[in-house]
């Protein structure tokens, strides 16, 4: 998935997409325009059936929020939405692209073999299924609470006002983390003895 570069290095290859989020959807749509491919998905996708306004994706991220500010570990937005129902998903699904099937079992050298014990041929598995947040490098700071997570107040920690996770919780996404990026760091300049460094910066 990290090295994927668009739809027509795949021409004339059956690929495989694993992942039931919105980057496994996407390569879906786009890849299935020009070349044949199979879904895999380890639980059911859940899709939403009404429509995602800004008051939804609002709510969205809240009830993510919410849990990260409790110290407990954020849920993905997508598992709060579910999958949304847009143009080119739906012309995706006219030609069999959305036709989830169960995790396959084993990878062999021809393809991969499903639960049923059948083998589909593949030339390509691209891994859409998303990240974890990585943070064991902070474990000497003991962030992480009772409930397994860190206590965030927006970007902050809440136990380390110093420590801002962008990416973690409600902003891991591009638009999240880019939002989330200049909250904190706006956060960070109003720290004791910043204001001095970043007049530093701006006129060095």
């Amino acid at each position: 998935m990290a090295d994927y570069v668009s739809a027509d290095e795949f021409v004339g290859q059956h690929v495989i997409v694993v992942g039931g989020g919105i980057s496994a959807v996407g390569l879906l749509e786009e890849i299935s325009r020009v070349t044949t491919t199979s879904w895999f998905t380890r639980r059911h996708p859940v899709w939403r059936a009404a429509d995602f306004d800004a008051r939804a994706g609002h709510d969205a991220v809240a009830l993510v929020e919410e849990q990260v500010r409790k110290g407990l570990p954020p849920q993905s937005v997508v598992s709060v939405t579910g999958l949304i129902w847009t143009p080119a998903l739906r012309a995706a699904r006219e030609r069999g692209a959305l036709d989830r099937q169960p995790m396959f079992t084993a990878i062999e050298p021809e393809g991969v073999r499903r639960a049923d014990g059948s083998l589909l041929k593949a030339d390509v598995i691209l891994w859409a299924t998303g990240f974890r947040a990585e943070l064991e490098h902070l474990a000497p700071l003991h962030l992480r609470g009772p409930g397994g997570g860190i206590a965030m107040d927006g970007t902050q920690v809440a136990a380390e006002p110093r420590v801002h996770l962008v990416g973690y919780g409600p902003s891991s996404s591009t638009i999240g983390a880019n939002r989330a990026g200049r909250a904190a760091v706006a956060a960070i300049l109003k720290l004791p003895g910043m204001a001095a460094a970043e007049e530093t910066v701006t006129l060095g």
